[in-house]
């Protein structure tokens, strides 16, 4: 007989989607068009495209909502595998979260010593753009710390994947390699000089982005499975 299916997977997989579009959407394309050849050509691209970095933050904001949720819904799903794991996943993202929201204010707060009026009455424009950069190497401080916790959510997830087997085991292998991947790419920008510019600092979160995808698209294709009742798996034995 086929798997019955746990009602939580669509829903799970329509948060995941909207953490997907949003997350590219705010941290891939959004940088990727402010950005410059140096520091100052990017902060005038910030006050030139005010309202790309606005939609930017508003993305970020709308996507670390769907994050926390989309964890309390998996939660659910998985917590009759195993409640620590599914805990600890659930733990991680909850302090993800704050912390990503927090670095997020030094976003606001580079826009508005570039753009807003008092700002440019206290101080002058040199100013304004060194408080600014300050900022945002803040912001992406703070960021770097977040992406530990965006790794370690992914290792109890996927161990859950594969224990429960809900969904492809494939998927889960996929998320704990990732986990692992954004783990170690943080230590190594951290401790090894001109990791940058190895050529595997660009492919040693890759599992964990097609982990992601991959398991938002089964997740809305296919759904969850759901455990089978005691008396089913006896039978099947």
């Amino acid at each position: 007989m086929p798997h019955a299916l746990h009602p939580g997977g669509r829903l799970a997989g329509v948060l995941y989607l909207i953490v997907v579009v949003t997350g590219i959407f705010c941290l891939a394309y959004v940088p990727a068009q402010l950005a410059g050849a140096d520091a100052g050509a990017m902060l005038d691209n910030v006050v030139a495209r005010q309202a790309l970095f606005k939609q930017g933050v508003a993305a970020f904001v709308v996507e670390q909502v769907a994050y926390l949720l989309l964890a309390l819904v998996l939660y659910r799903s998985f917590q009759d595998v195993s409640r620590s794991a599914a805990t600890l996943m659930l733990a991680f993202v909850a302090m993800a979260v704050p912390l990503a929201l927090a670095a997020l204010s030094h976003r606001l707060q580079a826009l508005s010593l570039l753009t807003d009026a008092d700002s440019a009455q206290l101080l002058s424009p040199e100013q304004r753009q060194q408080l600014a950069h300050a900022a945002l190497k803040a912001y992406r401080g703070g960021m770097q710390l977040v992406r530990v916790f965006w790794g370690l959510w992914l290792l109890p997830l996927g161990w859950l994947v594969l224990r429960s087997r809900r969904l492809p085991r494939l998927l889960g292998a996929l998320l704990v390699l990732g986990g692992l991947g954004y783990v170690l790419d943080v230590l190594a920008e951290l401790l090894v000089p001109g990791y940058a510019d190895w050529w595997i600092s660009a492919h040693l979160t890759l599992p964990a982005s097609v982990g992601e995808i991959g398991t938002c698209l089964w997740l809305l294709l296919f759904g969850l499975r759901a455990a089978r009742p005691a008396a089913s798996r006896s039978l099947a034995q």
